[in-house]
Parts: structure tokens; C-alpha cells; sequence
């Protein structure tokens, strides 16, 4: 339907009125891609907007790779991705040799060459954090909806049921949810309502 988020045009989805439709908007992992391509960022809050979505959940990673100072990224990444070998390396441990965990390898590898090798609209990898997700969000005319205890407790339900699970927590945090490895904070997930929405 469209190459990028920023592609997407109202019409292309032919919602129909919200008293037929409901419209909610998940991304999970996505709207960080569009950071690099200029004013992409605001246009797909505004298509948000425009589609009048009675709830928005967003998923991403918690890292500080959008900086323009190439040394904080470099840092910040290093963090980052050394906790998602470490996870990954555990995970190996349990279940050696899987495909799984050599996609995951290969799949880390791309991202950090993006992040370290590319620049301008080459560089996808421009993750985000919470705080700056939320200031983000805010500013576009969406608030938070704080993410009710059941859902805290159905996420840990969820996690408890894997297998080798413990290194993981999830957690409330400024009430959205936060996945993290060991201490380190991993992917944030949060819901958001138009302001005039209450």
C-alpha cells in the first residue's frame, strides 16, 4: 500500500465515519524509521490525527540513537545492543544453534551498521526514548492513557509463561510499560487518545 509510514494518505485507508468504524493505530516498532526522512515525523502525527483514532499504542525500542552528535550514539548503542547480545547469548545458552537466534544476530548486526556506517535518510536506526517519545506525542496533541494494573499483570502473566524468562522484567513506568533485560531498559509501550478525546 505505501513504501514508509510518511507515504500513507487518509484515502488510501477509506475509514469510513466513526459512527460506523472504530479507528485505533498500532505501531509497533515503525514510526522511529521515519526520522530520517525530513518533516516525515510530523506529517504521520498529523495522519493520525486526521484519522480520529479512538485509542494510538506504539512499541519501541528505549534508546538514544536519533542524536545528532555521533559520539552519544555510538555510546548509547554500544550500551544498548551489548544488553541485547548479552539477552541473545543467554538465550543461546538454553537453545543453541537456533535459527532463530542467528536471524536475531543477523538482524542486531544490520541495525548497528545503520547506526554507526549511515547518515541522512541512509540512517534508519534513530530510535527514541520514552521521555522523548512522550514530549513527542504530547506536542503533536495526543495525551497518555496510563496503561491500567490488569494490563501490567497480563504482561507478566505473558512473560512468565516462556520458558527461561528470568533476566526479564516488565514494569510500569510514567504509566506506560517497560521491557527490560536484566536493569536495562529494552522497549517502552504506551497508549495515547487525541486531547479533545477524554
Amino acid at each position: 500500500m505505501a513504501h514508509t509510514l510518511a507515504d500513507l494518505e487518509a484515502l488510501m485507508l477509506n475509514i469510513r465515519p466513526s459512527n460506523v468504524e472504530v479507528v485505533a493505530v498500532n505501531s509497533v516498532f515503525e514510526l522511529h524509521r521515519v526520522f530520517s526522512i525530513p518533516g516525515a515525523i510530523k506529517k504521520v502525527l498529523d495522519l493520525i490525527k486526521e484519522l480520529e483514532p479512538k485509542i494510538v499504542t506504539i512499541a519501541e525500542q528505549e534508546a538514544n540513537h536519533n542524536g545528532s552528535v555521533f559520539i552519544n550514539r555510538i555510546s548509547e548503542g554500544w550500551h544498548y545492543y551489548s544488553t541485547m547480545f548479552d539477552l541473545l547469548e543467554n538465550a543461546d545458552s538454553i537453545n543453541p544453534n537456533t535459527l532463530d537466534i542467528v536471524m536475531g544476530e543477523q538482524y542486531l548486526g544490520r541495525e548497528i551498521y545503520n547506526l554507526v556506517a549511515c547518515e541522512g535518510t541512509k540512517r534508519v536506526v534513530r530510535h527514541e526514548t520514552l521521555i522523548q517519545w512522550r514530549e513527542r506525542i504530547n506536542s503533536a496533541g495526543f495525551n497518555l492513557v496510563p496503561l491500567a494494573s490488569d494490563t501490567y499483570k497480563q504482561a507478566a502473566m505473558l512473560l512468565a509463561s516462556f520458558p527461561n524468562a528470568e533476566g526479564f522484567k516488565i514494569e510500569v513506568k510514567d504509566g506506560c510499560l517497560m521491557l527490560s533485560w536484566h536493569s536495562r531498559p529494552l522497549i517502552a509501550i504506551s497508549a495515547w487518545r487525541l486531547c479533545h478525546q477524554v
